[in-house]
Order: C-alpha cells, then sequence, then structure tokens
C-alpha cells in the first residue's frame, strides 16, 4: 500500500512538474512578433540583423500611444541600441559590456529564485542576492564562468555567453544527493577520503603525492591503505585483506575488467588523468554490486561536460601520452587519449628493470647452453574515449571506449646439426571494452540510470620448441555483454531507496593446440545470471548516524540456483569526535583464474579465467563482517577495524601452489581474522601517517594430503609509515614498507629427494622467506611554462637503498638431480621522472 501511495505520488509530481515546465508564460511575447505589432501600429520600419534579435522575449509593455515611449521602453528591456534614422526608420543595434557579466537563477523545480549560489571564474568571485541576481566583472570573455549552490547541479559557462542586457535567466536543476557522505577527509593525503558507507574514495582532481609514484597510479594508490599490499609488487595481483586479484571486482565506469595492468602487472592500466574518482570497498557493498568477494575496485570518469578545451601531454621513462577533452557545442563534450610504451625508441634504465622483473623466471629470459633468445621486442598502448552529450538538463548520455594492448615477441635460436634454426615466440594480452550509459533525472526525487555494455579480454600465446619441433598455441577468452538498471528515490533528505536489475551473459574460452603430436583441447563456458537488488539508505537529524540495509538476489540459470545476498553498512559518530563502524556481507563470484603449469603463456602471464560449473569449479561465496572505531580532532585520525572474511569455493589450482600441492586438485575454504590499525597527524603543509596490520590466514581444503595449514599470501604483519609535505607548487613524500615473509614450503634438510625422484618437502608452508623492506620517495613541482600552459616535473625513486626483496619462491631439482632454490625479486632501485605541459 505504501509503495502503491509513494508510485501515485510520484506521477502526480512528475506531471505537475512537467506542466509547469512546458507551460508558456502568457504574458511575454518574442522580440520579433512585438516589432511586427509595432510598424504595424506606428507605421514605421524596423532594420536589424537576425541573429540579434533571435530568442529574445520580454513582458507585453503597457498600452502606449507614443512611438517614442515603446522604444524607450524596448531600450529597458533588451540588449539594444535603438537608433532613429528618421522619424519613422529606426536601426537595431546590440550593446555589450564586454567587461561584465550578469544573471538571474532560478529553480527548476518551482521557478523560485536562487540566493547565495556562487558565481566564480579563475580570478573573482560573487554571490547571488536574495533575488537570485548577481553581476560580476571578467578579464576575458572566453573564460570559464562556474555556478555552484548546495543541491544543484553545478553549471558552467563561457563568459560571452552571460553577456547580455537584460540579464539572461539561469535555470538550476537539482541534484539529487547519496546520503554517504565524507566523514573523513584527507584519510592519508589530500584526495583520499573515507565515507560513512566505509568505503574508501580517492578524488584525483585534488591529489597529493604518494612514496615511489611520480604519478598517480590508481591500482598503486590504494596499496597505501592498510590491509591492502602487493605480495609480488604488481598491480594485477592486488592482496585485499588476504584475497587473490581475482576475487577483487574491478570496474571502470561499470564495467567489469578482466586485464588491469600493463607490463604484464608493474603498471596501471587506467589514465589517472582521465580516471578523476577510485573507490575502493573492502566490506559492506552496495546491493547493486555483484561479484567480487573480496574487494571492489570502481573507477569512474567525469560526468561533467567540459566548456573549454583541455589537452595535455606527458612522458615519463617508460611511456609518453596524451589526452584532449574539448567541448563540440553546448551540450556535448568528446575525450581522446592514447598512452603508448616508448621502448621501442629508448630503453631507459626504468624499463630495463621493470622488464626484467616482469620476465624473470619465464622463457623470454630463460636460456640454456644450447639455446639463446633474441630480437625480444615488447610493447603496450593504450586508448579510451568518453563522449558526453546532455540531451536536455535532465537527460545525460555517456559513450565510452577503452582498448588496451600488452605485446611481446622474441625468437628462440639454436643450433641443430651446424644448422641455425630461429623460431618466433609471442604472447599478446589485449581487453577492449564499449558502453552506453543514460541518466534521466524525472524531477527532484527520482533518477534512474541504464548502463549496456561489452567487454572482451585475450591471453593468447605461441611457445615455439626448437629441439623438439613442436609449436603450443593457448588462448584464453573472455567476452561478457551486460544491463544494469539503477533507480534513486529520494523520499526526504533522510532516506533514499535504491533499486535496480542486471543481467549479465559471461563467456569463457580455453584453448590448448599442439602440432606435434597432433592435439587440440578447446572448453568453452557461458553463463547467464540475473539479479534484482534493492537497499534503504538513512541518516538521522543531526545527520550522526548512517544506515545501509540491503539485499541482492542472484539467479544462475546454468545451474537452477539463486543465491541471497544481504549487505549492511552502519556508521555512528558519538561524542563529537568518535565514530563507530559496523559492514557485514554476503557475496557471490562465478569467475577465477587458474593456474594450471607455471609455464603456461611462456610463464609471464600464466593465469588463465575459468567459469565456475557447480561441479569441480564451485561458485565463489564469501562472509565478511567488521567492526571498526576511529577518534578524528584536532588533525589527528586514529582509526582501527577488525575484521573476519571467510571465502568457501576456492580451488586449489587457483593458489599458485609449487610444493607438493602443485598437481593436485580440489576446492575448499579459506579464513582471515585480521587488525588494521592507521595513525595520522595532519599539519597545514604536512601529513604523517603509520599503519599497521596483523592478520592470519589459513586454507581448509577438502581432499588434499595437506588439509589445513598457512594460506600463500600469509603475511601476518605489514606495516607502512610516510609523510606527504606540500609548499605552493612543490610537493615531496617519502615513506618506508615493511612486512613479514610470505610462506613458503622447503625441503626436508638431509632427505630432500625421494625414492621416485620428487622432492621431499615439509608441511605446506610451514616456513617463510626473508621480510620485505623498501624505502621510496616522490617529488613534483608545478610552474607556468608559457602564459597559458601549466607545466609539472616530477621524479621519483622506488626502492631507494636497492634492496634485494625475494617475493616468491620455490624448490626443483637441476641436472645432477639436486635441489635447487629459485628466488623471484621485486624492483631494485627504480627512478623515474615525469614532465607535463597542460593546455
Amino acid at each position: 500500500m505504501i509503495k502503491t501511495k509513494i508510485t501515485a505520488l510520484f506521477i502526480v509530481l512528475f506531471f505537475t512538474f512537467f506542466q509547469m515546465y512546458t507551460q508558456p508564460e502568457q504574458n511575454s511575447t518574442s522580440l520579433f512578433s512585438l516589432l511586427n505589432q509595432i510598424q504595424e501600429k506606428f507605421d514605421c520600419s524596423f532594420s536589424y540583423a537576425d541573429n540579434d534579435i533571435k530568442g529574445i522575449t520580454l513582458l507585453n509593455p503597457p498600452e502606449i500611444s507614443d512611438l517614442q515611449e515603446i522604444i524607450q521602453y524596448l531600450e529597458q528591456n533588451t540588449p539594444l541600441n535603438y537608433t532613429f534614422l528618421s522619424a519613422k526608420n529606426i536601426v537595431l543595434s546590440l550593446t555589450i559590456n564586454e567587461n561584465r557579466i550578469c544573471g538571474i537563477l532560478q529553480s527548476f523545480v518551482n521557478e523560485k529564485r536562487i540566493s547565495n549560489a556562487t558565481i566564480q571564474t579563475r580570478n573573482s568571485a560573487v554571490i547571488s542576492n536574495e533575488k537570485g541576481e548577481f553581476n560580476l566583472e571578467i578579464q576575458d570573455i572566453n573564460e570559464l564562468v562556474r555556478i555552484s549552490f548546495i543541491g544543484f547541479k553545478t553549471q558552467t559557462f563561457l563568459a560571452k555567453e552571460l553577456i547580455n542586457t537584460p540579464c539572461i535567466t539561469i535555470v538550476l536543476m537539482p541534484e539529487v544527493q547519496y546520503l554517504n557522505e565524507i566523514i573523513l577527509n584527507d584519510y592519508l593525503i589530500k584526495g583520499i577520503d573515507k565515507k560513512s558507507d566505509g568505503s574508501i574514495s580517492i578524488d584525483y582532481n585534488d591529489f597529493g603525492i604518494l612514496p615511489g609514484l611520480v604519478e598517480p597510479d590508481l591500482l598503486q594508490t590504494i596499496q597505501a591503505l592498510p590491509g591492502i599490499l602487493s605480495v609480488e609488487e604488481t598491480v594485477s595481483d592486488i592482496n585485499v585483506r588476504g584475497g587473490t586479484n581475482d576475487q577483487n571486482l574491478i570496474l571502470w565506469d561499470g564495467i567489469k575488467m578482466y586485464q588491469s595492468g600493463h607490463f604484464f602487472g608493474l603498471i596501471s592500466a587506467f589514465n589517472p588523468y582521465l580516471t578523476k574518482n577510485v573507490q575502493l570497498i573492502r566490506n559492506g557493498s552496495s546491493a547493486s554490486y555483484g561479484g567480487g568477494v573480496s574487494s571492489i575496485i570502481s573507477m569512474n570518469t567525469s560526468n561533467e561536460i567540459n566548456k573549454e578545451r583541455d589537452i595535455s601531454l606527458g612522458i615519463n621513462m617508460i611511456s609518453i601520452d596524451g589526452y584532449i577533452d574539448t567541448p563540440l557545442g553546448k551540450k556535448s563534450s568528446l575525450q581522446l587519449s592514447m598512452r603508448k610504451s616508448i621502448s621501442e625508441v629508448l630503453e631507459t634504465p626504468t624499463y630495463t628493470q621493470y622488464f626484467d622483473k616482469a620476465f624473470q623466471d619465464s622463457e623470454v629470459l630463460n636460456t640454456t647452453d644450447n639455446t639463446f633468445n633474441t630480437n625480444d621486442d615488447f610493447s603496450f598502448y593504450d586508448i579510451s574515449l568518453r563522449w558526453l552529450y546532455q540531451l536536455t538538463p535532465q537527460d545525460l548520455i555517456k559513450v565510452n571506449a577503452l582498448v588496451i594492448r600488452n605485446n611481446l615477441d622474441f625468437q628462440e635460436n639454436a643450433t641443430i646439426n651446424q644448422v641455425n634454426i630461429a623460431r618466433e615466440s609471442n604472447v599478446n594480452q589485449n581487453n577492449s571494452t564499449g558502453s552506453i550509459w543514460y541518466q534521466r533525472k524525472w524531477n527532484d526525487f527520482f533518477r534512474s540510470e541504464i548502463l549496456m555494455y561489452g567487454t572482451s579480454f585475450t591471453l593468447e600465446a605461441i611457445n615455439s620448441d626448437i629441439f623438439n619441433d613442436q609449436r603450443l598455441q593457448q588462448e584464453n577468452k573472455v567476452l561478457e555483454s551486460g544491463i544494469k538498471l539503477n533507480t534513486l528515490l529520494k523520499i526526504n533528505s533522510n532516506f533514499n531507496v535504491k533499486s535496480g536489475y542486471q543481467f549479465n551473459e559471461t563467456g569463457i574460452t580455453n584453448l590448448r593446440d599442439v602440432n606435434n603430436p597432433t592435439f587440440r583441447d578447446l572448453i568453452k563456458e557461458v553463463v547467464r545470471t540475473n539479479s534484482i537488488f534493492s537497499e534503504v539508505e538513512l541518516k538521522s537529524k543531526n545527520n550522526n548516524t548512517h544506515l545501509n540495509l540491503g539485499v541482492r538476489f542472484n539467479y544462475f540459470d546454468k545451474f537452477d540456483t539463486f543465491i541471497a545476498e544481504p549487505r549492511l553498512s552502519f556508521n555512528h559518530k558519538f561524542l563529537d569526535h568518535f565514530t563507530v563502524e559496523t559492514l557485514a556481507e554476503l557475496k557471490s563470484q562465478i569467475t577465477s583464474q587458474v593456474i594450471e603449469s607455471q609455464n603456461d603463456f611462456l610463464g609471464v602471464e600464466n593465469r588463465k579465467w575459468v567459469l565456475s560449473n557447480d561441479n569441480n569449479i564451485p561458485i565463489l561465496k564469501s562472509q565478511q563482517v567488521s567492526l571498526g572505531l576511529s577518534y578524528n580532532h584536532n588533525n589527528w585520525l586514529v582509526s582501527t577495524d577488525t575484521y573476519y572474511k571467510h571465502i568457501d569455493g576456492i580451488l586449489s589450482q587457483s593458489q599458485g601452489f609449487q610444493n607438493q600441492l602443485e598437481f593436485e586438485s580440489d576446492h575448499g575454504s579459506y579464513t582471515v581474522k585480521g587488525v588494521d590499525f592507521l595513525i595520522n597527524k595532519r599539519f597545514e603543509k604536512l601529513s604523517a601517517w603509520l599503519s599497521y596490520s596483523y592478520a592470519t590466514n589459513m586454507y581448509s581444503f577438502n581432499t588434499l594430503s595437506e588439509r589445513d595449514f598457512p594460506n600463500n599470501i600469509d603475511i601476518r604483519h605489514n606495516i607502512n609509515f610516510a609523510v606527504s609535505y606540500t609548499l605552493d607548487n612543490f610537493k615531496f613524500s617519502t615513506g618506508i614498507n615493511w612486512h613479514s615473509g610470505k610462506p613458503t614450503t622447503i625441503p626436508i634438510t638431509g632427505d630432500e629427494i625421494s625414492e621416485d625422484g620428487s622432492i621431499n618437502y615439509n608441511h605446506p608452508n610451514s616456513d617463510t622467506i626473508e621480510d620485505y623492506t623498501r624505502w621510496d620517495a616522490s617529488a613534483t613541482y608545478n610552474f607556468k611554462l608559457f602564459k597559458n600552459t601549466n607545466s609539472l616535473l616530477g621524479v621519483s625513486v622506488w626502492n631507494i637503498l636497492s634492496q634485494e626483496n625475494i617475493v616468491n619462491n620455490y624448490y626443483r631439482t637441476n641436472n645432477t638431480q639436486n635441489v635447487e632454490e629459485v628466488r623471484q625479486f621485486g624492483l631494485g632501485f627504480t627512478p623515474n621522472v615525469v614532465f607535463r605541459i597542460n593546455f
């Protein structure tokens, strides 16, 4: 009954507002019509340019019997000069003061004048008076004017659009606000904030600087937060509170991404200068999100139409990039960007460090006495496009496209029977995606969004074996399409209801093709998912309490299975400076990555995507709950979170075992219990923080010879300490990262080889490798290169002390049947320099 009343109220309000908006003003007329009436009444003639009077309307004048009086009325109410060439011949010309703009602000909903709104240019600002009027001096008719007021959508104009007499009326559209407001500003540095729903928001419009990053890297930035790290120093293997990377739902403008890195995982594949906002959700996620049993990383581009052209070019020691964001008329803007590696032209010391890290212990660098590799050629690029179109003040359309490419080719050489033979091997990683997004703001209370997207991921490799005259072709392809509808109903300023529907079709193909002997294995799986979701968002009148409560229902047609996923986010502020937070969720996921052999795909990117089949590959299911307490006062922030996380349905093949369990197949679960702690002191120009995380992460398998033992990424202790300093246009940051060693399995001392020739191991993960330590620093300086050109020069050093950090190790037998240890290292001393120009 309540829903029926709300729906009826919405319909009545909608048509009322629609009628108000579309009803013509009975007391006004166009200047063109009025001039024709005057010509007929007074037998006179007007001369004018059509464009000068186009669109000008004014109130109908009172009954006036004298031509001079009517002309005086027109002069007072239109931006025109009226010059009498004779008693009956009048010439019209524009009257413009190019040093001043003006306007009248009015609400779309009730036509009420808006006072105290902010109108600003680059050099000056004013507020509107009680009648909604404003006047502002300008320096350039082409400069940008920004109009903003709380509760309304910010609008931008070129100054020349507001040079008019009389002042034009500007209609401001109400902005539907979400309730998850920011409760902790500058969580670590400027631009990183914590919201009331427990998520972390990163805003790159006004971002500080982090140690070791000469430019913002979207997936490196989040690793500065407590409980998040990459054990192997990559952005393609981010571990959030003990989870694996394939359990992170990575979204780019709502599109699920199956590839996240360049250089096979060392650099984020998403341009930080175009991706304006990143949201990290570790727990208590909105019911609108499906998948991502470990976390959600949501990246979004801006929805603001650019009013003036913005061009940026940059180069660092790895790549060159550029973008342009240009208006296409008043209602549309186009953004185009491209980034390309520079290794084909110049191999810098930074590139060498990255290359050695990315391809260590792979067939690219592993050679023997009988073979050697030449002509290694690695490159990457990405291209993105975004088109925005404001169809009406209520309707916005966004079209997105993104292409990501990583390509590696090399030549294997050998001499057989005194004949030189060469064969080419390669591995390519590609991701292409596109979407159309449409938003409709029906009124002050209701908004809807619809997203239609498609994404394609391909990992393919050709491995040529000269001595066995063999060619192995491997492919892993993901093709996904989907549609998602979101609605937001704002009952009042303290109560929102969000609901929606989502459909996804995900198909994954895996191919293995060998020419000698002939063998071909092709597996293709498809799963369709239908989901409905709804949640309520509440906040107290004093804004101290926030509650999000929702549920998501997933139906997997292939398995005829329903899964319900309740979500909870609760936040309460007390005693002015303390905040308590409770987050909980149940989630499911049907995609995961497995490793069938460490040498798959030339050992470069050996993980491949697979789909759940509800048999030997079960649906992943998670349970998470956390309790947090924070204190924020006098620029001190102290925060602690205690959490429990249980993931069921994991595959042993997805864990990357390189011990006695490497070729065993089973599924099971892991459980993480941990605490994250952060202390941050902010001064006027300096911010210093220390974070510490403690966690236990334990496996439990069903049938393995060893069932319960530490997780491969059971990092018990993790500490980050950093400072960031800003002085005018100069920014500097330095910090130390330390964590305890990754678990490993070592052979039994004195009994390393079993009777069958295999390695005789201790219990799985009963030992750890050496602790990890890294010291980084970075600095940037902004300056004007020319009058209208802003520039940035930056330098960073990753691992200043060139510490030999072991990120992974395993054991194998050599030609003499002895056991040897293989170590994989993180980046050594890695400098980087960037130079950017913004026009």
